[in-house]
């Protein structure tokens, strides 16, 4: 089942189902999509846009990921935890973002949080792959949400953390290789379990 839901392009390239069409969604897969990232500005980047998704589709919020990095200040944690309500009232005018107040000022106030963790757990990045299993469960790309973005997302929230609900952070695992769900046969799915075990073995040293 698993592997009837492979797609191949023309370019000859097997990529899980929901990759090969648009030429975004190909790309992001490609070269993005599962790979094991470390940078604590770029995981509290994909937290924030999957919050922005919310009620979305991801390609609305891929066609304005370059709007929202100019808007956000790269995403830089320090940076956005600096906005005041002069910023909210630019970003709320800003067509090039998703000018949904709510979740600006989410992201505003996660920034203040991921400092608070960064401030308790050394890294943002050390506190959010402790989340991470530490055995490869196999790809489980249509369940909604695990037992570990269960977890992720209800210590998130104790922490203060808002629009991080369990869908939103298995998608957030899925995107940034805390769980691997590329599909068995997909192209990418060895080269991102390579990154994956590698990071962890360095994480946990």
């Amino acid at each position: 089942m698993t592997e009837a839901r492979l797609v191949q392009g023309e370019d000859g390239v097997s990529r899980c189902w929901w990759a090969d069409d648009p030429p975004e969604y190909r790309v992001y897969h490609d070269l993005e999509w599962g790979r094991a990232e470390a940078s604590d500005d770029r995981l509290f980047e994909k937290l924030a846009l999957e919050g922005f998704q919310s009620g979305l589709s991801w390609l609305t919020i891929l066609r304005k990921r370059e709007g929202f990095r100019e808007a956000f200040a790269g995403f830089s944690i320090p940076a956005v935890a600096r906005f005041t309500e002069r910023d909210v009232a630019r970003l709320v005018k800003n067509p090039a973002i998703v000018r949904h107040q709510g979740k600006i000022r989410a992201t505003i106030s996660n920034a203040r949080r991921a400092q608070e963790t960064i401030e308790a757990e050394g890294s943002l990045a050390v506190y959010l792959w402790s989340f991470a299993p530490r055995q490869d469960p196999g790809p489980q790309p249509e369940l909604p949400f695990t037992g570990a973005s269960t977890e992720l997302s209800r210590e998130l929230k104790q922490r203060g953390w808002s629009y991080v609900g369990p869908t939103t952070v298995h998608a957030f695992m899925q995107a940034m290789g805390l769980v691997n769900d590329h599909l068995v046969g997909c192209t990418a799915r060895e080269a991102c379990a390579d990154a994956r075990r590698a990071l962890l073995a360095r994480l946990d040293g």
